[in-house]
This record gives structure tokens, C-alpha cells and sequence, in this order.
């Protein structure tokens, strides 16, 4: 890109953002009913039939990932959950009292926040990040992918609509129309935050950018099946965990690692769910249609990303029966010599034996720390040891107990974590938080400290028997 171009995008961006600033100063003055009322406005409009029918459908038709019902189902239920968790929860003046310390803690905005907006999202996070931005007084500007711009786009005007109708102004959420490297790197340079939820690119690229960063990493869910597992509960998770949206999301199982005593008989479960086991010729060519670059590079096919099964099998040149939901390929390895290991985002499941707990774990570390480091794990047991074994043992930010990981991870309503788009990872993924992006995230904070009565510990208090 020559320096003429970034002067347009750096001019372009410089009007979305001052537009934003002008709203969210507008916004700053608002009271806790007026951000509970537009939230409520916006949670109710996106989840009526014809908005979130229209949204579902475009963002299948533009982005050619995934499938329909999953896209409308999860704007529905993410959208009601974001809403649910912070419809209560206090975002103006003086949210926190503390009366034993003296503390009081009053919530601010951020200001204006540079949304990033993935391919295989860009319905569903705009929605949610517009709810926990309005909430925290903030204006945002979403910078979409190309290959979603016109559902973001879409969605956001549907959103401004409805602060339109609330006598909100318009430009408190905004999205970039044009679409561009230098564009998204501008806006992140002039927003006060960016919030970056997308590939380990896009998530460095807002860690350089000088700007305040809440950044996800990459997922590889590795789920362990022991000995003690409802095989056939574990299976079914693992069908809704990989098939959901088609495994367009960074949540879904990509390797089950299954105790060797019970190897057969779970693979004969996932067999009954729609899973078809590729034998050692077939998953060759599975890894290769996957992987067309390796072991030069580890870019993933865009051609089979969120991809259904047949079109899975046409380009690796297999047949598969009709009727199964995703692909099972048998793996020995880790790292960089077995690519199956790591992410794949698309309807393949790597399958392993191990010997027992410590063997699984091993197994568990060594494919995360080639790739989705941080970010969950699985486990389908029924012994508390080996649960507390397992999630001590591993390091992810998420440990999934008899739960379908990817339904779980960004909020369920049978699983207690935040509802949210964006998954952070830890230091082990890069990122500065090991939590699910929410609310608090979106907001600054002022601690008010008033005088109190000094308590001062003895010696013999802090040290005890060392005295």
C-alpha cells in the first residue's frame, strides 16, 4: 500500500471516529434508565423474527460459511444472553460500595472502541458487542471482514435504527463501509480500545497497534474421554460441539482423546451420530485437501472451512456416505509433523488413544502448545479425580466438564460462563485476560477512597510460628 492510500484511510477513519466521539459524548451524560431502556430496544429488535430471519440469511449467503438454522439460532440465543447477564447489572455513577474499606467504585466509559469483526461472525458480534458498548456509554466502529462487510454493514444500520427510534444518536455504533488493511490499522490506531476477535493476525496486529487491546487466541478444543464417560452423552456433546454453525467457530472439538480401554466402543458411539471414520488412505487425503500448503504452511483450505461433509469429500476425493455429519481421521502425533493436530475450523475430528489420565493430559498440552494455547478443554468423566486432575493439569481458560464445548464456551443457558463473541485466552494465547470479553470490559473505573480506621497487624498476626 502506498503512502497516498494510507493518507485516505487514515482520513476516512478520522471522520467515522470523530462522529463516534461527537455521539458518545452525547451518551456519557446518560442515566442507568436511559442505557437500560435502548439495550432492552436493541435485545428485543434483533431477535424478532424478520431481523434476526434477514441477518441469518445474508451472513450465509455472503460469507458461504456455516448454515442457516445455527446462525439464526445463535443470534437468538446470544443476543437474549448478553441481555440477559447485563440487563441488571449497574453501568452509571456509583456501581460498587465497599463500606468496610472505605471504597466506593464508579463506572466511566471507555469512550469509542474499534470493533473487529470476523468472517464466520458478522452478525452475531456486532450484536453483541453494540449491547455492551451501549450499556457502558460507549460508541463503537466495527471494521468487517470482506467477506462479511455487507452483514456487518446490514447489522449495524438495523441497530441504528433502532437508537433512531429511541432518540439516541445514530453514530453511536457505526461500521466501516469501505474495507481495507489500512483501514482497520488506522481505526485501531485512532479508537481508544480495540476489541479483536479473529485470526492471531488480526489479534496482533491490535497488540501493536498502540492502542489499549482485549485480543482472543487461537482455539484447538482438545477434549479427554475417560474410562468412566456416558459414551453415549459424550458423543452426542461432541456432534453439537462440531457440527454447530459447521464448525465455523474457534469453540468446536477439533481432537478427542479417548482412554485406550474404551477406544472402540466410543468411536462405535460417534459412528451413530453421524460420524464417518476415514481409513489411513482417506485421512491422508483429508489432511491434504485441508492442508494443501504443507509442510511448507499450515493455512487452512478456505474452501473447506465450515464446510459440509460432501464438500469435505469432494475435494479430498473420497466417498462418504450420505447422511454423515462430520469426518473422523485416527492421529498419533503433535506439532508441526501432524498438522490434523491443530485447529482446523471445519468438520474433521482427530481422534487418539492414550493409556490412561497422565498419557491424556500429555497428549491434551502437546497439541495446545502447537496451536489454540489458552483458549479450552474438554473433559467426559464422571470421576471427580480425574475432573480435578484434568483441569489442574492443562492450560486452557476454559475446562468443559459433560458439556458440548463450543456450546458452552460463549454462554449457554446450561453453562454458567458470560455470553459473549469473544474468548480471552490467557497469557498462554497471548492475550491479557483468561475470561470471556463482557460488560466489565467495556468500561473504565474511578475508586473513590475515603479515611478509615488504620488496622495494623501485629507481628506475631503476619508471621505466627516464625517468630
Amino acid at each position: 500500500m502506498g503512502t497516498a492510500e494510507q493518507a485516505r484511510a487514515r482520513e476516512y477513519v478520522a471522520g467515522l471516529v470523530a462522529r463516534a466521539r461527537a455521539a458518545q459524548k452525547v451518551a456519557e451524560k446518560y442515566t442507568q434508565g436511559d442505557v437500560d431502556r435502548v439495550t432492552k430496544a436493541l435485545a428485543y429488535e434483533l431477535t424478532r423474527e424478520p431481523v434476526k430471519a434477514e441477518l441469518a440469511a445474508l451472513a450465509l449467503e455472503e460469507s458461504r460459511l456455516g448454515d442457516y438454522e445455527s446462525k439464526l439460532g445463535k443470534i437468538e440465543k446470544k443476543v437474549k444472553g448478553v441481555y440477559r447477564d447485563i440487563m441488571n447489572e449497574k453501568s452509571v455513577g456509583i456501581v460498587e460500595e465497599y463500606p468496610g474499606r472505605g471504597l466506593m467504585r464508579a463506572a466511566k466509559p471507555v469512550g469509542v472502541i474499534a470493533g473487529l469483526i470476523p468472517s464466520t461472525q458478522p452478525e452475531m458480534l456486532p450484536m453483541t458487542k453494540a449491547l455492551f458498548a451501549l450499556k457502558a456509554r460507549d460508541a463503537i466502529v466495527f471494521a468487517p471482514h470482506p467477506r462479511g462487510r455487507g452483514t456487518t454493514v446490514r447489522t449495524t444500520e438495523i441497530m441504528r435504527g433502532v437508537l433512531k427510534k429511541n432518540g439516541c444518536p445514530e453514530d453511536l455504533l457505526i461500521s466501516c463501509e469501505e474495507v481495507s488493511l489500512d483501514i482497520t490499522n488506522e481505526l485501531m490506531r485512532q479508537c481508544d480500545l480495540v476489541i479483536a476477535t479473529g485470526g492471531a493476525g488480526m489479534v496482533k496486529a491490535a497488540y501493536s497497534s498502540g492502542t489499549p487491546a482485549f485480543g482472543v487466541g487461537a482455539g484447538n478444543a482438545q477434549i479427554l474421554v475417560d474410562d468412566t464417560a456416558d459414551l453415549a452423552d459424550a458423543a452426542y456433546k461432541t456432534m453439537l460441539s462440531k457440527t454447530g454453525d459447521l464448525a465455523a467457530g474457534c469453540s468446536c472439538d477439533n481432537s478427542l482423546v479417548i482412554f485406550d480401554s474404551v477406544y472402540g466402543a466410543m468411536v462405535g458411539e460417534l459412528q451413530k451420530v453421524g460420524g464417518y471414520l476415514c481409513g489411513a488412505d482417506e485421512a491422508a487425503k483429508v489432511q491434504k485437501a485441508l492442508f494443501p500448503g504443507w509442510p511448507d504452511d499450515h493455512v487452512i483450505n478456505r474452501h473447506i472451512v465450515a464446510s459440509p461433509v460432501s464438500n469435505i469429500a469432494k475435494i479430498a476425493g473420497i466417498d462418504v456416505p450420505a447422511g454423515m455429519k462430520f469426518l473422523m481421521v485416527e492421529e498419533t502425533g503433535s506439532g508441526p509433523d501432524h498438522p490434523l493436530s491443530g485447529e482446523k475450523m471445519s468438520l474433521v475430528l482427530t481422534l487418539y488413544r492414550c493409556g490412561g489420565l497422565d498419557d491424556g493430559i500429555a497428549r491434551v498440552n502437546a497439541n495446545l502448545a502447537y496451536s489454540g494455547a489458552g483458549h479450552s478443554c474438554g473433559i467426559h468423566s464422571h470421576s471427580e479425580t480425574n475432573i480435578e486432575k484434568f483441569a489442574l493439569s492443562t492450560y486452557t481458560t476454559r475446562c468443559n466438564v459433560n458439556l458440548a464445548n463450543s456450546v458452552a464456551n460463549t454462554g449457554d443457558w446450561g453453562a454458567g460462563y458470560p455470553f459473549t463473541g469473544s474468548l480471552g485466552c490467557g497469557t498462554w494465547g497471548g492475550n491479557v485476560v483468561s475470561e470471556n470479553i463482557a460488560l466489565k470490559h467495556y468500561l473504565n473505573n474511578t475508586w473513590i477512597a475515603r479515611p478509615i480506621e488504620p488496622a495494623i497487624p501485629t507481628d506475631e498476626e503476619l508471621f505466627g510460628e516464625l517468630m
